[in-house]
């Protein structure tokens, strides 16, 4: 007899036939076993069946059926019994497999559809016919084929959808659990890909919680793996999207290793997140403190690279004239006895000493302070008015022009089409 790797758990439909329910235990060796049965075949089982198995299963167990005919009534019983039991169990996804040699048809129906989110097998002895690759299987007088699939193989056709789904409305976490999910279930074959996109998403995760190092390391694994994929076929539309997998793993490698206490492209990426707040996530408020913060970082960039100066531990000496008074007077922070710079005075310093980045800030500032007004009275700021999304949008577009930056510069997440 063929011997397999040992089961965890193995779910057997049994009504009448000792020797197929025999050959499939100890072929498998489940280390838990249940039977779903009629009550009347319960004798059978520990007569004809018990006896033979060669490994005994650490657990076992049955689940009657008053009706093995009707499919409502087998899925009434089996929904309210299995999830309690295997549950018990400690069965995770992928654990089961389920034998349905024995099964009617409205057992086969009912069991499919309760074990489905945990099953990663279906096996079944049948009829051997001439002209089959595989060698028959004699059970008493018979010639069976030992027949096997995963029905999560062509479900996860319609998961992995799912999955994409989430990943393109930002919601990255629920994303890799979903693929995750598709991996513990789908064959082996599969598995390398859906760990791909779980990784992925777990990578664009830690990215738009600014774990720079963290997202990194799952994009370059996450690509490499796609990469491999996509020769091999892959999923549809995989292909379209890897080079900006590529782009946004090059982007957070030059990030994560730029050694400057002021990193070039964090203002880059700090206005990408506010385009995915508003126009992805649809949450007017944290993107109008991401905007905020990415107005700073050009205008702390800016007094770094080219003035020395840092603003959250400036030096009053470092200030043009007209702004060292009020750096001793109102800057000094009292918890670590620095002086930190408020985010006007920081482009006003840079106004006072002649950079373009200040004096573009001036000009745009009667546009600007009503918008700056309308983050200070948000309710993530100081105040109990919801920011609208327009106001985001209009100051978005001012750092855009105030900064020179341009869309086309920004990371961009990709859309996953699968």
């Amino acid at each position: 007899m063929a011997h397999e790797q040992p089961t965890k758990v193995l779910l057997v439909a049994f009504t009448d036939d000792a020797a197929a329910t025999v050959y499939a235990i100890n072929r498998l060796q489940p280390e838990a076993l249940c039977f779903v049965l009629p009550e009347s075949a319960k004798g059978l089982v520990e007569s004809a069946v018990q006896p033979h198995i060669e490994h005994m299963p650490r657990r076992w167990d049955w689940v009657t059926l008053a009706d093995t005919i009707d499919v409502a009534a087998c899925h009434r019983v089996l929904a309210g019994a299995l999830p309690d039991l295997l549950k018990a169990w400690d069965v995770h996804s992928g654990d089961l497999v389920l034998d349905l040699t024995g099964a009617t048809p409205a057992m086969a129906g009912a069991l499919t559809l309760v074990t489905l989110p945990i099953s990663s097998r279906t096996v079944a002895l049948l009829p051997w016919r001439e002209g089959e690759e595989s060698e028959p299987i004699p059970l008493n007088g018979r010639s069976m084929r030992w027949a096997q699939g995963n029905l999560w193989d062509d479900v996860a056709l319609v998961s992995r959808h799912e999955a994409a789904e989430l990943f393109n409305r930002g919601m990255y976490q629920a994303a890799a659990r979903q693929f995750r999910e598709i991996e513990s279930r789908v064959s082996g074959g599969q598995k390398p890909t859906y760990r791909a996109f779980a990784d992925l998403a777990e990578g664009y995760e830690f990215w738009e919680r600014f774990h720079y190092r963290q997202a990194w390391d799952k994009l370059k694994t996450a690509a490499k793996a796609l990469e491999m994929a996509s020769l091999w076929g892959g999923p549809p539309g995989l292909k379209a999207v890897l080079p900006g997998i590529k782009a946004n793993a090059g982007f957070l490698e030059r990030l994560v290793l730029d050694p400057a206490a002021v990193k070039d492209s964090l203002s880059l990426d700090l206005l990408a997140h506010v385009n995915r707040r508003l126009h992805v996530v649809h949450d007017p408020e944290a993107a109008m403190i991401a905007l905020m913060r990415a107005l700073e970082s050009f205008a702390q960039r800016q007094l770094f690279k080219q003035h020395k100066i840092k603003t959250w531990d400036v030096q009053p000496e470092q200030l043009p004239q007209i702004l060292q008074d009020a750096c001793r007077t109102s800057w000094l922070n009292d918890v670590d006895g620095k002086y930190s710079m408020p985010l006007p005075s920081q482009f006003r310093a840079l106004a006072e000493l002649g950079d373009p980045l200040g004096h573009a800030f001036l000009h745009e500032w009667p546009i600007m302070k009503p918008l700056l007004d309308a983050a200070n009275h948000g309710v993530l700021g100081h105040g109990f008015e919801p920011v609208k999304a327009e106001r985001v949008q209009q100051l978005y577009d001012i750092v855009l022009k105030l900064t020179g930056v341009t869309e086309a510069s920004l990371p961009k997440f990709p859309t996953l089409a699968l």
